[in-house]
């Protein structure tokens, strides 16, 4: 614990894709002690468990080492410490990795600590758990699980600071445990301060997404004006000992913090505000207060906690057959007809093949809300329309033919077809269960350059 009274944390990422340059706003002009990048979405560690099993050198964030380029420079100057869950399904990969790129920086000196335990998957051998929101169980899923990973909390990460780590990578942590982590070690909350753990899960909660808070994934022209949306700015966190907080960004920076987007991010994915299942703490944000206290600054308050779970969610990645997809557009007088009978012709075609599902559409007329709504809107003709199909079948072999019956429309379809598109993927499905805690085991590897 040190002395100082208030720590500044900023969102440096809030899912796997999220764009670089805020962060690099942050780290050279937030005067952050800490930077925090959130990267695994529910399929995403599964995802790269898969590119592990083909290349066992990846199953990190594929832009771990562009992050670490643009950040590390300023990081390293200013004594902010990163913390970040891109080691995905490959930790000590990736942990390498933070180190292969401060030595082509030129950096003299750098500690960082991989954290290791949420890959459970050795663990549930033999075991028939429930699924969460299914009445099947894992058993159920047979040989087609590739992934298991524990949702784990803050302590590993608290720990690794406590050893002095300058940037901390993991696997799957709980989304606000990788902002909560930072405070209890700097403010020396015990793991059983239920009330404070609440609020910093809270504060981590508000950040996780980075700029879903500061105007992204808000913004509707008319209804909710973002200013200067396209250099939105990541949002960062004043945070003081005793749990209270203010929302802010980098002044100048695109976007805006109000009590309506905080709110908006406050209630994004909370089933039960009362009861926020997370591995550190029981949260509850029923009483929560969002004040406006300046510009783009915002006072949060009133979240409590209580004792945490006795068992950890563990996400189950699993193979879920293949999808084909392809897509053409048609335009001018008869768009929608000669698109209808694209669709026709498909379904016709590809009436041999076993789907597990699948859909045909008219984007900008269907694709979205179904026949029905679209039925609504009497006397609207498209003067284009995109028909999309798209099937999900059992091998790679019927995906395929998905694809190329697509593309044969150009010469064995209705008249004027274009731009056609084509993928097939294999779909990695997850689904969740939950196991004793004791299950999971966390270590820390150190790596220094």
């Amino acid at each position: 614990m040190t002395g100082k009274k208030t720590f500044r944390i900023g969102a440096g990422a809030g899912y796997s894709g999220d764009r670089i340059p805020p962060a690099v706003e942050l780290a050279e002009k937030g005067a952050l002690d800490y930077l925090v990048f959130e990267c695994l979405a529910e399929r995403t560690i599964a995802l790269a468990q898969l590119q592990r099993s083909q290349h066992a050198r990846l199953g990190f964030d594929p832009l771990l080492a562009a992050r670490m380029l643009a950040v590390l420079p300023a990081c390293v100057a200013q004594g902010i410490k990163i913390i970040s869950n891109m080691g995905a399904a490959n930790p000590l990969a990736a942990g390498h990795e933070v180190i292969r790129v401060a030595r082509q920086l030129g950096i003299q000196k750098l500690t960082v600590a991989v954290v290791l335990g949420d890959d459970v998957l050795a663990q549930l051998q033999n075991q028939d758990l429930p699924l969460i929101d299914s009445n099947k169980t894992l058993a159920s899923l047979g040989k087609s699980v590739i992934s298991a990973n524990a949702y784990i909390g803050s302590e590993g990460i608290v720990k690794a600071l406590a050893k002095g780590a300058d940037v901390v990578i993991t696997g799957r942590v709980a989304d606000p445990a990788l902002f909560l982590a930072p405070l209890i070690h700097e403010f020396g909350w015990g793991m059983n301060h239920w009330d404070l753990l609440g609020k910093g899960t809270l504060i981590g909660h508000l950040l996780e997404c980075a700029g879903q808070v500061t105007g992204g994934y808000f913004a509707d022209p008319g209804f909710r004006d973002v200013p200067d949306l396209a250099r939105l700015g990541f949002p960062l966190a004043e945070v003081s000992s005793d749990g209270s907080a203010v929302i802010t960004k980098v002044s100048g920076s695109g976007g805006c913090v109000t009590v309506a987007t905080c709110a908006s991010q406050l209630l994004y994915e909370i089933e039960n505000p009362a009861a926020y299942l997370q591995p550190d703490v029981v949260a509850d944000f029923s009483n929560v207060a969002l004040t406006q206290i300046g510009p783009d600054r915002v006072q949060v308050s009133g979240a409590t906690g209580r004792q945490r779970p006795d068992k950890l969610k563990v996400t189950v990645g699993h193979r879920d057959g293949f999808i084909g997809e392809g897509q053409i557009s048609y335009a001018g007088l008869g768009a929608q007809a000669r698109g209808q009978l694209a669709l026709d012709v498909l379904k016709e075609r590809l009436a041999g093949s076993k789907a597990l599902d699948s859909r045909f559409e008219l984007i900008g007329l269907n694709a979205i809300h179904g026949d029905h709504l679209a039925n609504l809107a009497t006397g609207y003709t498209p003067y284009e329309v995109r028909a999309r199909a798209a099937m999900r079948v059992a091998t790679r072999a019927e995906a395929e033919l998905v694809a190329h019956e697509v593309e044969a429309l150009y010469l064995n379809g209705p008249a004027s077809g274009g731009g056609v598109t084509q993928s097939v993927r294999e779909l990695i499905a997850a689904a969740s269960i939950l196991v004793p805690r004791e299950w999971v085991k966390t270590s820390i590897t150190m790596l220094e350059v």
